[in-house]
């Protein structure tokens, strides 16, 4: 997201990967220090300034170091 979108645009976006198979997005907004993480059948979640990310069972081993972005 860059810093001059609005969340509605970046949200139906990843709404509609979802739709199209993605498994798991992390929508980050470091103007709030958030992260809207979706998942195939899941409701979204939402974390307050995390310090990793990881990739689940869908990148196994994968972990983002959100310190780096903040």
């Amino acid at each position: 997201m860059s810093p001059f979108d609005s969340l509605s645009d970046p949200r139906k976006k990843m709404k509609e990967y979802l739709e199209n198979g993605m498994k798991l997005g992390w929508l980050i907004n470091r103007k709030d220090r958030q992260v809207e993480i979706y998942r195939a059948g899941k409701e979204v979640e939402i974390l307050d300034s995390p310090e990793v990310l990881s990739g689940e069972d869908v990148l196994p081993g994968f972990v983002l170091d959100m310190t780096r972005i903040w």
